[in-house]
């Protein structure tokens, strides 16, 4: 998507692309067609559903919900609020559209850390030199009675051979913590690794950068979240032991 011409940004709604379509009222099958005519490079069109509000449709494009209106002549990226009850309404069809089956996770991939009564569940991709990571970490610090799965998912440069000490250690939760906890960098190791694997796995599940955050509802949240707000989403997706 980062290739396509962005017309312009509003705080919620934002104006992506134009795109030229017949003015005619479109439909589900005639806006797949065109768009994927126009702009081959788009990609393959996941979903294509029309919305209760505004004459909207909902598209996917590689992992993206996006919005065209009903004549297809332009693509929406932003989050559609409802102004009454301030729901996010993108949000909320994001959940649905995104969600994971959590219990059919490679699980094994992950290094797990139980806290308290590891009750609630959270599995999330991380990189041992994403600032953001870093912040994660600390805001799960807070956190009690929560089982963590923790994918690490090297992106940057150098984070492989990182991942590989870490996996490699002898206790590799310690190193993890000492690591983004403390800054204390694990001493070179060798090993048999299984990054590959998780590679594959967040691919497979959309995941274009770090954090990415998988609640045992299924909820997958891109992005860091404050301790506050990680008890707020705990609390609605609790997870089964």
């Amino acid at each position: 998507m980062r290739n396509l011409p962005v017309l312009g940004m509003t705080k919620w709604f934002a104006l992506f692309l134009l795109v030229c379509l017949p003015s005619a009222q479109a439909g589900e099958n005639e806006i797949r067609q065109s768009l994927q005519s126009k702009f081959p490079e788009i990609g393959k069109l996941e979903h294509v559903v029309k919305t209760p509000y505004a004459g909207l449709y909902e598209i996917v494009v590689n992992g993206q919900l996006l919005y065209t209106d009903a004549q297809g002549q332009y693509l929406f990226d932003g989050s559609v609020i409802e102004v009454k009850n301030r729901r996010d309404m993108t949000e909320e069809r994001r959940r649905v559209l995104f969600a994971v089956e959590f219990d059919k996770l490679p699980l094994d991939l992950a290094l797990k850390r139980v806290k308290g009564n590891g009750k609630r569940k959270l599995a999330y991709f991380s990189d041992p030199n994403c600032g953001y990571c870093k912040r994660l970490e600390n805001e799960l610090s807070k956190v009690d009675n929560v089982t963590l799965y923790i994918f690490m998912y090297p992106l940057f440069k150098g984070s492989d051979e990182t991942v590989r000490n870490v996996s490699c250690a002898n206790d590799p939760v310690k190193a993890w913590d000492d690591l983004m906890l403390k800054g204390i960098a694990p001493a070179s190791a060798s090993c048999e690794v299984q990054t590959e694997k998780v590679l594959a796995l967040g691919k497979k599940l959309r995941v274009s950068g770090t954090p990415n955050l998988i609640f045992g509802d299924g909820t997958q949240v891109p992005g860091y979240l404050p301790a506050e707000e990680l008890e707020k989403r705990f609390d609605a997706a609790p997870g089964k032991k």
